[in-house]
């Protein structure tokens, strides 16, 4: 099973969204996680609620430090967002690192549904290069 780390500031939107999508849509043969350099202690409602409409539950992920998987072995490293990829740590168990850079949807303005639309359209974003990634390695 190739294994990938996905990695965020606060871990708790687009990491974790490009977890539960990365597990969806690269299964059987990879195992997504991921991690945050500062993270925020929880998975935000709203990113649960976006992956809810893909049927893929979130729920059930924590945020968590990226300090527990320093010294581990993966294929792919990603960061997401630009404060984590100057912030994280090289990973010398990381066969490839990537930097695919989203937009934070927690930054989203107005009530939740004008939040949702971000959401969505970061959620999309975030499947669509993951897709793309996939497609090209099989």
């Amino acid at each position: 099973m190739k294994r990938v780390l996905i990695l965020c500031t606060g871990n708790s939107c687009r990491s974790q969204m490009a977890e539960g999508l990365w597990n969806s849509l690269g299964q059987p043969t990879w195992e997504a996680v991921s991690a945050g350099s500062r993270p925020a202690g929880y998975v935000h409602p709203l990113a649960v609620r976006a992956m809810g409409e893909l049927g893929i539950d979130i729920s059930n992920l924590m945020s968590k430090s990226v300090a527990p998987y320093q010294n581990e072995n993966f294929d792919l490293v990603v960061t997401v967002c630009d404060n984590a990829k100057e912030d994280c740590p090289v990973f010398p168990g990381a066969k490839l690192t990537l930097h695919w850079p989203f937009e934070d949807p927690a930054h989203a303005k107005g009530n939740d549904e004008e939040k949702m639309v971000m959401f969505r359209r970061v959620r999309d974003e975030i499947r669509d290069t993951i897709s793309g990634y996939l497609a090209n390695r099989t």
